[in-house]
């Protein structure tokens, strides 16, 4: 994990592309937080600058059930993986995480939330 500032998040994670192909192909994936600017939103940025901002809590509940808002669904892929599947014009993406990153993710994310009220 690398600090943007004293409380923003910049964590990394791998994902795994899911498709029609035999094989899923795997993604670095930033996962950033920064309460000062939005303490609700989260955002995943992939390669190519491609970001997706959405609720803190669509993530955290997606990791227990099934949810979905507007463009973005999270839901649990058996005990240890997370499936994120974002929505496009042009398309589908579907990406699949350990959920260990996630869980750490929003550990921090939460560490972060407190330390600014506490300051």
């Amino acid at each position: 994990m690398a600090a943007v500032d004293d409380r923003a998040i910049d964590d990394h994670a791998k994902g795994r592309i899911i498709s029609d192909a035999p094989l899923s192909r795997p993604v670095p994936v930033a996962l950033r937080y920064d309460p000062g600017f939005s303490p609700a939103t989260v955002r995943f940025v992939f390669p190519g600058a491609v970001e997706w901002s959405f609720p803190r809590a669509l993530l955290e509940t997606g990791m227990r059930t099934p949810t979905r808002r507007g463009d973005i669904g999270v839901w649990p892929c058996g005990r240890v993986q997370t499936v994120v599947e974002l929505h496009r014009d042009d398309g589908v993406t579907v990406v699949q995480f350990d959920t260990t990153a996630l869980l750490r993710f929003l550990k921090h994310t939460y560490a972060a939330s407190t330390s600014m009220t506490t300051h």
